[in-house]
């Protein structure tokens, strides 16, 4: 998988989701779309790579307050397009050391917990879905050969995961490999999480926080269980959800397979 996830200096979790098969086998192009982390850190060598790569969008899903802290730095010829999942960042991925200790330190699980709650709300919100709708406005203006768009978070992995999952939802992947891209997020931000857990574990050595803390840094099968659960209590299917809370349709549907399918 290492051909996915983008060699990057300080980046992680940057990942192409060109290459994957539809059902009607046709295949997502190299090039056009990709997802990932914080933009805030990366180095020169990484926005050249990012400006050679044809990055023309970037498409930032944080909160105001994360926005403010960890301002992107943009790649050269892309346009920035600021679209917040959440008006507050519920995800706790910028979430103080006296934060995490107030609120994980009694239940190994309340990080899980946590987590199964961001993703009810991800579905729910008015705000998530007219920022996803948002999302697939800018995903069908990027029609030119050549270019790509970038979509990212705090960490890569929910609201991120979820644009994911809406995106190749919409272009026909299978739920499998869906599920599969969702999960790759653990192997391609591995290190990232060590070396997080292992700051934490030098101030703390509270089970509760350190096992809720995994928890926030990490995807899980019943993160996405749950999303799936609330679409379907609501809709009966994602691709009702596409339709009907998204908004997105059949010629919508017809142009991102245009641009997007090979």
């Amino acid at each position: 998988m290492t051909h996915r996830i983008l060699p990057l200096e300080k980046g992680h979790n940057f990942r192409e989701l060109g290459g994957y098969q539809t059902k009607d086998g046709r295949t997502l192009k190299w090039h056009k779309v990709l997802r990932s982390a914080s933009l805030a850190h990366l180095t020169p060598h990484d926005l050249a790579y990012l400006t050679d790569y044809g990055v023309r969008y970037d498409v930032d899903f944080r909160s105001p307050e994360e926005i403010a802290k960890s301002p992107d730095k943009v790649p050269a010829n892309a346009i920035y397009e600021s679209l917040p999942v959440f008006k507050i960042d519920e995800t706790a991925s910028t979430a103080s050391e006296a934060d995490l200790f107030k609120t994980f330190s009694a239940d190994p699980k309340s990080g899980h917990e946590h987590m199964i709650q961001v993703y009810v709300d991800l579905i729910n919100q008015d705000h998530s879905k007219q920022a996803y709708r948002q999302f697939f406005d800018l995903l069908l203006a990027n029609d030119k050969e050549d270019q790509s768009l970038l979509f990212h978070c705090t960490a890569g992995k929910d609201r991120t995961g979820m644009g994911a999952v809406f995106l190749l939802s919409a272009l026909g992947v299978p739920e499998e490999t869906i599920r599969t891209d969702y999960l790759l997020t653990n192997q391609a931000s591995a290190a990232f999480v060590t070396q997080s857990l292992a700051k934490l574990q030098q101030k703390t050595q509270n089970q509760s926080v350190f096992k809720s803390y995994q928890s926030l840094l990490t995807v899980h099968q019943d993160y996405l269980d749950t999303a799936k659960q609330a679409i379907e209590s609501e809709n009966g299917s994602l691709q009702d959800y596409l339709s009907h809370d998204l908004q997105l349709s059949q010629h919508d549907l017809a142009d991102l397979r245009k641009i997007y399918l090979a």
